[in-house]
């Protein structure tokens, strides 16, 4: 895994960012290699977008080198989610990292979303067509039907087995393909045997990629709701988002407070005019006083 090419030269133009990147770890070693990504900086929202803007108007590749690095853990927790498949995770996070460069070159800091979730798309893109190319029973998914189906059958359905001819029908219509394929290709899926990580190779070293071994066919896929990694990376940013909320509405007046959660938090929202009523002030007055304390929780929040 040549990590050299996007972790050199990170010029000296940014060293409140820069100096917190060690050198990349022996080249030899995934899990220091996994250690090292994760002890790498994280830049804040302000960060990444000037970061950004920059290299859209420089083009500095320099700049760009440091917005992959600093996201190489969540290519890393992505590629994670992809080990049942019985391909090396040194590749996978390879592939993936690939994706990420894709992702940084297209990315807009204008259209508002951090770089991560634009790159998202780009970095599983990356990962799959590598398994596609490289897991021996995917050589017959070669039409866009059956690699559809591969990628998303055991995603769309709760049921471990054989499938009923009204669940075939069904699931074929969700994934606009025919009952046919798949039920074709759930056959090739379950009768396949495959362990979630031990591989066997030609001459009985498990570090060969060979014979697969016995277990459940649910390894094929990932399971795009369920990935541990991504829901506990999602849970801790919701906590922070929630944590710095509510410090940040604790920050505005009890008035101002009360309009936001009347006219956002509540199940049952409340209209300008009846907080016009109980503030008696006009509806208009109301509407800049719910106006200005957003821009208040932006600037609290970011």
């Amino acid at each position: 895994m040549n990590i050299n090419t996007i972790t050199t030269n990170i010029p000296v133009m940014l060293p409140d960012l820069s100096a917190t990147v060690s050198a990349p770890p022996s080249l030899g070693s995934l899990s220091a290699y996994i250690k090292w990504v994760r002890s790498l900086p994280i830049l804040n929202a302000q960060e990444e977008k000037d970061l950004a803007l920059r290299f859209r108007q420089e083009g500095d590749l320099s700049i760009a080198r440091y917005l992959v690095v600093t996201n190489l853990r969540y290519v890393v927790r992505i590629a994670q989610g992809y080990s049942g498949y019985g391909l090396p995770l040194e590749d996978l996070v390879q592939e993936g990292n690939i994706g990420l460069m894709k992702a940084v070159k297209r990315f807009d800091p204008a259209v508002g979303v951090r770089l991560i979730s634009f790159a998202v798309h780009w970095i599983k893109a990356e990962i799959h067509e590598f398994v596609l190319r490289n897991w021996r029973m995917v050589k017959v998914a070669t039409t866009k039907a059956q690699r559809k189906l591969f990628f998303n059958l055991r995603s769309i359905t709760n049921k471990i087995g054989w499938l009923s001819n009204q669940e075939v029908a069904r699931m074929a219509q969700t994934l606009q393909v025919s009952p046919r394929d798949v039920a074709v290709m759930e056959g090739r899926m379950l009768n396949y045997d495959v362990a979630f990580s031990t591989r066997e190779g030609n001459d009985g070293n498990s570090g060969d990629v060979g014979m697969i071994v016995s277990g459940g066919a649910e390894n094929y896929l990932v399971a795009e709701n369920s990935d541990p990694s991504v829901l506990l990376a999602e849970s801790n940013w919701l906590d922070d988002r929630a944590e710095k909320l509510t410090k940040a509405l604790h920050k505005l007046d009890k008035r101002s407070r009360d309009i936001l959660e009347q006219r956002w938090l509540k199940e049952a929202k409340a209209t300008l005019h009846q907080l016009a009523d109980k503030y008696k002030i006009s509806a208009e007055r109301v509407r800049q006083l719910e106006e200005r304390a957003l821009e208040k929780l932006k600037k609290y929040l970011y």
